[in-house]
């Protein structure tokens, strides 16, 4: 039995083991079984490899994905890249990728019209830098936002104003913010001055209407959850699973 898994922490909102656990079913794939494995911290990870000798490959969510690179053999992955979501396992040895940014571009492409040339992106986790690629690849421009001033942003949500706003016709959720079960919560920024220019993209994907998403929605902007983003991800990473790592190509 080869077996995969999901680590991070929390995991309550994982949408990973039921959407493989469904795959395998469907494809009658009967030799891979896919499970949660929550990590308080990420010092427990050897642990968790030693005591399941069978795992061959590991996706990565919050809030490990830059950590995680520590633990790493060798990465496949852009230089400009130092967060990871997939790992492939191989005689004890950790492969990392990461297939956010593939996943991003590819489900953000077809809502693109020439108006989007700028985004902002809210925060600066791990998930946010695979989006800050997706978007350099695009060739969209985009500005930082996060809580505080510090070297990687532009802008804090305090000093997001009307010209900013429309300047930057898409806007990009990468944090938490909104998830499952604190669904009353939404990033800080001035919806009153989005329009039906503006594309918002919610990383967050349960609920599928976030309040971010909701409140673009009702100033006229297009709206878009992070589902599908999910799909091509976790599709990606089966694409390294199923074949030696050396093979793979984006």
């Amino acid at each position: 039995m080869r077996l995969f898994g999901l680590i991070g922490y929390p995991l309550e909102h994982s949408f990973s083991a039921n959407y493989f656990r469904d795959k395998f079913q469907k494809e009658r794939i009967r030799d891979c079984m896919y499970s949660n494995y929550p990590l308080r911290q990420i010092h427990d990870l050897p642990e968790l490899l030693e005591s399941i000798p069978g795992l061959c490959g590991l996706n990565v969510t919050i809030p490990y994905k830059k950590i995680v690179v520590n633990y790493l053999y060798e990465r496949r992955m852009p230089p400009e890249l130092d967060a990871c979501n997939c790992i492939h396992i191989r005689d004890g040895k950790l492969t990392g990728f990461n297939t956010d940014w593939i996943a991003f571009r590819e489900s953000l492409n077809p809502l693109l019209k020439p108006h989007h040339t700028s985004a902002l992106v809210l925060g600066t986790g791990g998930s946010a830098e695979a989006i800050r690629y997706a978007l350099g690849q695009l060739g969209i421009s985009f500005s930082i936002v996060s809580r505080h001033n510090t070297k990687d942003s532009t802008y804090t949500y305090d000093e997001l104003n009307k010209q900013i706003i429309q300047d930057h016709t898409i806007i990009i959720n990468t944090t938490p913010l909104g998830m499952y079960p604190l669904v009353d919560a939404c990033p800080q920024i001035p919806y009153e001055h989005l329009g039906s220019k503006h594309i918002l993209y919610d990383l967050v994907y349960n609920p599928a209407k976030t309040l971010f998403l909701q409140k673009g929605k009702e100033y006229g902007a297009m709206t878009k959850n992070g589902e599908d983003m999910l799909v091509l991800q976790a599709e990606e990473s089966w694409k390294i699973w199923k074949t030696e790592p050396d093979s793979y190509r984006v």
